[in-house]
């Protein structure tokens, strides 16, 4: 039995669209808000807020939904279960020391 997470157990498909629409309403109610929905405007103007708002909801929500798309790609599903117990950027052997380029000209190269 396979014991690994699959991708799609990472996060799944409700989840996130869930939290795609959960930024897409933020962004539709801050917009609102901040063009003044609430106040005494004229319904032309309110129109407008509703029509801009609504753009700004569904641009938040598909650029979203792109991003956390593309970041669950970068994840890989056997590396989610693993422990890791070391410093994740210093090599795999401690006294492994990393190569040091010597500096000045590099071999091959003309002046």
């Amino acid at each position: 039995m396979n014991e690994r997470p699959r991708r799609r157990e990472l996060m799944k498909p409700v989840q996130l669209l869930g939290l795609a629409f959960a930024a897409a309403a933020f962004a539709f109610l801050v917009t609102l808000l901040s063009m003044g929905i609430l106040q005494d405007i004229p319904d032309a103007a309110k129109m407008q807020a509703l029509i801009v708002a609504s753009v700004l909801g569904g641009s938040v929500f598909v650029v979203t939904l792109i991003g956390i798309a593309l970041l669950l790609l970068a994840v890989d599903p056997a590396d989610v279960t693993k422990t890791i117990d070391r410093p994740v950027l210093l090599p795999r052997d401690s006294s492994e020391k990393p190569e040091e380029k010597p500096e000045g000209r590099e071999p091959g190269s003309t002046d």
